[in-house]
């Protein structure tokens, strides 16, 4: 099935009232383009990638909408163009100039999958759920990842990143802390490892459904995860509950700008000795990263790069 694509150019100050003038016409998926600089807010929301650096912002904003290239589009347009006049009247909507242009894609929700397949990072495989296992791959350690509505395959490089540092330090039984779980990948390799039990937290409650599906795809019985919805950076009762000098090894593939302000909540939910290793970080942010993670008392122990990416690996000292 073929469709239409139809873009109105407009402002960023108005995006949210075009989508919502669309909605009302019955118009759903609508799809936002602009060079926003993403607030605190925003990237807070975010656990695996991190945006490359935008353009300039000129004020300038997109909004698409899909409708089916068989059915007769003209009364609908006629009253989005009344719409966006209407709008007008209380909100600067720029040109509001409609394009078209077409779209094979049928499966919004699957065609993504052409793009995620297969690969390795060192002697761990990680595979989306639909690919057959090659007899080639029997002797890897398999992780089997369904994205579903959360972020986090594993193929970006903050994430290899993680999962090398984990490798390398987790240990048998280990108690592990993934802070901002998203898909649950690291959650999951963690366990695949050795690790005795995970317990993550995250925002985004759809990303513990995700999580939790993702487990039961590789076999892992529910009890070795605990999972909550919350903000470790300043939620008290979230930390109280996760507890305090509990974790071997907290892993949190995150952002900077998340990363700097959580940094102090680390130290409390590490046993001495324990191991944060963290990612998310691009490389001009690392220095600033590095300090806030020394000023907790945290002793940084390894910076590892991939690409544009940086993985910081800090210790927590015995006492005495």
């Amino acid at each position: 099935m073929k469709w239409n694509k139809y873009t109105i150019e407009t402002t960023t100050e108005a995006e949210d009232f075009v989508s919502s003038m669309l909605s009302d016409l019955g118009i759903e998926g609508v799809e936002i383009e602009d060079n926003t600089q993403l607030s605190p807010e925003d990237t807070a929301k975010m656990f695996i990638d991190f945006l490359p650096e935008l353009p300039p912002d000129e004020g300038i904003g997109k909004v698409s909408f899909y409708l089916e290239e068989e059915k007769d589009h003209e009364e609908i347009l006629k009253q989005v163009r009344e719409g966006l006049e209407e709008l007008r009247m209380f909100v600067e909507v720029g040109s509001g100039r409609i394009t078209e242009s077409q779209t094979e894609d049928v499966d919004w929700i699957n065609n993504w999958k052409e793009f995620f397949h297969s690969f390795t990072i060192d002697d761990i495989l990680i595979k989306p759920t639909w690919e057959e296992l090659e007899d080639a791959d029997k002797d890897k350690i398999l992780i089997e990842i369904d994205p579903g509505v959360s972020f986090g395959t594993g193929k970006h490089e903050t994430t290899q990143l993680c999962i090398r540092q984990l490798r390398k330090y987790i240990k048998e039984k280990d108690e592990v802390l993934d802070v901002g779980c998203g898909s649950g990948i690291l959650s999951i390799v963690s366990l695949k490892l050795g690790a005795g039990h995970v317990t993550g937290t995250d925002i985004d409650d759809a990303c513990l459904t995700s999580t939790y599906e993702n487990m039961e795809v590789n076999h892992l019985d529910k009890s070795l995860g605990t999972f909550y919805v919350g903000n470790l950076i300043d939620d008290t009762k979230l930390q109280e509950t996760v507890g305090t000098e509990k974790y071997d090894i907290v892993v949190a593939n995150i952002l900077a700008d998340v990363i700097i302000p959580m940094a102090p909540v680390i130290p409390d939910r590490l046993k001495e000795g324990g191991i944060f290793i963290t990612s998310g970080i691009i490389d001009f942010k690392e220095q600033e990263v590095k300090e806030a993670i020394e000023r907790t008392g945290l002793v940084v122990t390894e910076i590892t790069h991939q690409g544009e990416w940086v993985s910081i690996t800090a210790k927590k000292q015995q006492a005495g």
